[in-house]
């Protein structure tokens, strides 16, 4: 390298320099410039120290390698307890305790005390009480054409040791009475004495009377199912007389 590099002087110096030598062939200043050139260009190429670049760049290569990939950003894992937590539903049981303290009866139902209200089944009939020669009916009613009386029969204990006022009037009593899971239907308002939404006298201690409630249904439909529903004390109640 040394050895092309002063060979190259040389040449360069004798290129510069007009009339040294009988030799040297007379150079055009054009000429003499391409040489110098080409003999620059040479000298650069072989110039371990050079590098044939207008800006070097190898820093920023260097730099752009060592520079840290982007990674992406983790969700902080969350505690599996909190995550169990978040998907554990609210049970709210508070209609089942409203379900549990239901009333059972119609006396609990209407708060009424020291007396006690039973189911004694139910009958079929065109009119109601029967009419007989010997019973001087104060009220009777008759069932409407293509329809007939569901009578149910209730009897009310005085269960104390002391007479007692049974007022359903006075407590607001209202019944409904589904048949066969069908939609309700509003018991009959009458002026029967034992008509139970709206009786009002004394029951001697240790005595009972009977009560009703009445609701008119086709002739066709046979009784499957019944279910008493009580009205006039905040929620209804539904009792399942069978």
């Amino acid at each position: 390298m040394k050895r092309v590099y002063t060979f190259l002087c040389g040449i360069a110096a004798a290129a510069l320099v007009s009339g040294c030598g009988a030799d040297m062939p007379e150079l055009t200043r054009e000429e003499t410039d391409l040489i110098s050139e080409y003999a620059v260009g040479v000298l650069l190429k072989y110039d371990k120290d050079h590098v044939n670049r207008l800006v070097d760049t190898a820093g920023y290569e260097i730099a752009e390698a060592e520079e840290p990939e982007e990674t992406t950003k983790e969700e902080p894992e969350q505690d599996e307890s909190e995550e169990q937590a978040k998907e554990t539903q609210t049970v709210d049981v508070s209609e089942d305790e409203e379900a549990a303290a239901m009333p059972s009866t119609i006396e609990e139902y209407y708060g009424i005390q020291d007396i006690t209200i039973q189911y004694n089944g139910y009958e079929l009939s065109q009119s109601y009480p029967p009419s007989t020669e010997e019973n001087n009916m104060f009220f009777a009613m008759d069932a409407t054409e293509g329809m007939q009386l569901l009578v149910l029969k209730f009897t009310a204990y005085n269960t104390s040791g002391s007479d007692q006022t049974l007022d359903m009037l006075g407590h607001g009593a209202r019944f409904r009475v589904s048949l066969n899971g069908e939609a309700s239907k509003g018991a009959l308002a009458t002026m029967l004495l034992n008509d139970m939404q709206t009786y009002k006298d004394v029951i001697p201690a240790g005595s009972s009377t009977e009560l009703v409630s009445i609701v008119e249904i086709p002739q066709s439909v046979s009784v499957g199912t019944i279910e008493f529903i009580l009205r006039g004390n905040g929620e209804n109640a539904v009792l399942t007389l069978q």
